[in-house]
């Protein structure tokens, strides 16, 4: 009797433990699998921009010959609403951790920044300022999601990866420099595609069915890199500014989505 009454009592250790077990296992098996979601808010991005040189064609109708030169350059930071979308795969890997793979895409950005190139010419010396107008588009990210299921209902998540965006920009020196004589330039709007690294942080919870919300901080990182863009210059023929182009970024987003 003394041995049934020991078999019992093992028997429903085993049965509580064995359901504690399968709800651990659930918290993350309910995180599990493909979800998508859309989010909005506030991004901000900081332009690294450096100095650079020049390369002038020459007009041989007014006898100016081909002119090297340098140019200084500055940026203003963007700040702008910005709004994206993503999709992706939660897998189980323990009763309570998830291991993600997500792929973001951004709308754009709906404002813009201002950024400044002051030429300098051999032989001519300090030209008029282009001042220049710059835009943010095709932000993208690729990340890897460690995740830790809170419960079924709230999950929280990192977020490490590879990231890309094209900067686009275009403008001119004061119009009065413009015509032949004036040494003002132009250039009309050109892109350089920008890569790095991204990192994040967000928060996941249901609010009816397979619905949730979330929120989330994002920072991305952009690598150097040297560009040539295309001056015009009636003056002095056209020619071509080269310089490095860089710089980094962060958004604080809020949305819903959906797991299926």
């Amino acid at each position: 009797m003394k041995k049934l009454q020991i078999s019992a009592l093992a028997l429903a250790l085993m049965s509580i433990a064995s359901g504690s077990a399968m709800a651990q296992s659930n918290d993350a098996q309910s995180w599990s699998g493909v979800y998508a979601q859309a989010k909005a808010g506030y991004a901000s991005f900081n332009p690294s921009v450096g100095n650079g040189t020049l390369a002038f064609s020459g007009n041989p109708s007014i006898n100016i010959p081909a002119l090297p030169g340098t140019y200084t350059a500055s940026a203003s930071t963007l700040n702008t609403a910005t709004a994206a979308i993503d999709v992706g795969y939660n897998f189980a890997i323990d009763s309570d951790k998830l291991l993600g793979i997500g792929l973001s895409y951004y709308t754009g950005a709906t404002g813009s920044g201002n950024a400044t190139m002051n030429p300098t010419l051999a032989v001519l010396g300090a030209g008029p300022a282009v001042n220049l107008n710059y835009q943010l588009k095709n932000l993208w990210a690729i990340t890897l999601q460690p995740g830790w299921a809170l419960d079924k209902d709230r999950l929280l998540y990192a977020k490490v990866g590879y990231t890309g965006v094209t900067l686009g920009a275009s403008g001119n020196s004061n119009a009065a420099t413009l015509g032949v004589g004036g040494s003002g330039s132009s250039v009309a709007y050109q892109t350089v595609n920008l890569s790095g690294y991204a990192l994040g942080v967000g928060y996941k919870q249901i609010f009816s069915g397979s619905w949730y919300w979330l929120a989330e901080a994002n920072y991305g990182g952009f690598s150097n890199k040297t560009a040539t863009l295309n001056v015009q210059n009636k003056t002095v023929g056209n020619g071509t500014a080269t310089g490095t182009f860089g710089g980094s970024g962060m958004d604080f987003l809020v949305g819903v989505g959906y797991r299926f």
